[in-house]
Formats: structure tokens, C-alpha cells, sequence
């Protein structure tokens, strides 16, 4: 068991190496293996344990009405999983949950990941703060999926990175880390990138975007 990487976990945040050994001795978890592409849980069934991914990365899933494959997120160690629905009367995943290389994940019962907060306020404290945050990601994920066109995503995704101060921004994904992001083919985005560039939008040179027209992109989002 890796408790210093357990203790750079949002939820165990504070709390010091030798602590987190001492709580986790008085609670009930095992440790489980899976291997690349294996279903770690289905969206729609019960959240029934805290998972935290001690090595290796997942990806949340969704399908959308037409039946496309849409990735809402890739988690990696040490984040947990599903945080904001362990409790609450519809606590069921929302995305499914796939491997996407060898992993190994902490999971505790939701009994005794009760027990633990009882034991300590400071995890207690991160929990809601994880939760809240979880939920606040969601909402805008949820927003941002609303958009109709490609471009509606694309110009909303860029002025949410630039915000209100900065006029440019370096693309820390790749094209296909962002084609995933949006639901779309790597093709597609890529032609609406020339587009937008074309039209004067934007301007893209190496990984660096710099927005060229704002009032334009925001009528994007507002028509897509």
C-alpha cells in the first residue's frame, strides 16, 4: 500500500503519511488489479464502495441519443471516482468506467469510508469540498455539451480558457485529447479550426491560439 501517494489524494489532502496508515488500519479495503480496456463499473448501477486509483488512469464514458460514445474525462492516480454519488438516493455512476492501461484501485465500502469520516474532520472537510467541486465540473460539463456545433465548442472552449483577461492561450491536448473532449471525429475538428481561422477568428500558430475576434466567438456560443 503507497501511502504517500494516498496522501496526495484531494480527500486525504492534509493528512500526513503515518496518519493515513493509522486510519486505514481501523478500516476494512482491498486493493484490486485491472487490466487495459476492463469495465470498472457500468453507468447505472449502484455506487456502492470509494474508489481511488492508486496507479494507472480510467476514462469516464457517456452515450448520447444517437448512440455515439461521447468521453466526458480521463481520472489518473490518485483521484477518487464518483464521489459526489455515494451518498443520496440516486447514487448510481453517472459515465461508465474503462481502463485505459493496468491499474490498481483502493476500494473501501461506503460503511467504512463513513467510519473514516468520523474518525478525522480534515477528510471529512475534503470530502465536501470534493463533492462540490465534483458537482460544479458536472454542471459545466453538462453546459458545455448543450452546444449543437462544433464551433459553439470550439469558441466556448476557448474563451473559458483565455477568461476575461487574456487574449491567447497554449493548447495543452492534442488534437485527439480535444476531438474526444467534444464528442467529435479528429478530421471534423480539425476542419473547424481552419474554418475559424479562415473567417479571422482566431489565429493559430504551433499550440498557440490567440482569439482574434471575442464579440464573434461569443455570438458562436450564443447561435450554437
Amino acid at each position: 500500500m503507497n501511502y504517500q501517494l494516498l496522501t496526495k489524494c484531494p480527500i486525504f489532502k492534509g493528512v500526513s503519511i503515518n496518519e493515513a496508515e493509522h486510519l486505514l488500519g481501523k478500516i476494512h479495503f482491498q486493493i484490486k488489479s485491472y487490466s487495459k480496456e476492463e469495465i470498472v463499473a457500468v453507468a447505472g448501477e449502484p455506487v456502492k464502495n470509494l474508489m481511488i486509483i492508486m496507479s494507472g488512469s480510467v476514462r469516464g464514458e457517456m452515450i448520447d441519443f444517437s448512440g455515439k460514445t461521447i468521453k466526458i474525462e480521463d481520472i489518473e492516480a490518485p483521484k477518487p471516482l464518483a464521489t459526489a454519488f455515494l451518498f443520496g438516493q440516486e447514487n448510481n455512476y453517472p459515465v461508465t468506467v474503462t481502463v485505459n492501461k493496468d491499474t490498481k484501485i483502493l476500494v473501501m465500502p461506503v460503511e467504512e469510508f463513513l467510519k473514516l469520516l468520523q474518525l478525522n474532520s480534515r477528510i471529512l472537510r475534503n470530502y465536501l469540498n470534493s463533492i462540490s467541486s465534483r458537482a460544479q465540473f458536472l454542471s459545466q460539463k453538462l453546459h458545455f455539451l448543450s452546444f449543437k456545433t462544433i464551433k459553439g465548442k470550439v469558441a466556448h472552449y476557448l474563451l473559458k480558457q483565455a477568461g476575461e483577461m487574456f487574449h491567447s492561450i497554449e493548447l495543452k491536448n492534442t488534437q485527439q485529447q480535444l476531438a474526444d473532449l467534444f464528442g467529435v471525429t479528429r478530421p471534423s475538428l480539425a476542419r473547424v479550426f481552419g474554418e475559424m481561422q479562415k473567417e479571422g477568428l482566431i489565429k493559430i500558430s504551433n499550440k498557440t491560439v490567440t482569439h482574434i475576434d471575442k464579440k464573434a466567438l461569443n455570438k458562436l456560443i450564443n447561435n450554437a
